[in-house]
């Protein structure tokens, strides 16, 4: 469930904005003279986002390559290489 708040909200319960964005792993968005100016999110659920943009990106390169014909590396040999680096 969204949650929208005031710009004064942030001002006057900070605490409570922060507790509801950590506590829910949700942002909370802040109003201005009634239209949406911000959005507040804990770092948790900011780095969340930022690592599935990033896989999206990089799935969307791998499906780019694919169509134009590139050779890519099979499953097998890439958890081998994984493997390797983690060893």
């Amino acid at each position: 469930m969204y949650h929208i708040r005031p710009m004064s909200d942030l001002r006057n319960h900070t605490n409570e904005i922060l507790e509801l964005c950590h506590k829910e792993n949700q942002p909370v968005f802040v109003t201005r003279n009634g239209y949406g100016d911000l959005v507040v999110m804990s770092l948790a659920h900011y780095e969340q986002l930022l690592s599935r943009l990033q896989l999206y990106q990089k799935l969307s390169e791998a499906e780019i390559l694919d169509a134009a014909g590139e050779e890519g590396i099979s499953h097998k040999a890439m958890m081998a290489q994984i493997k390797d680096r983690i060893s």
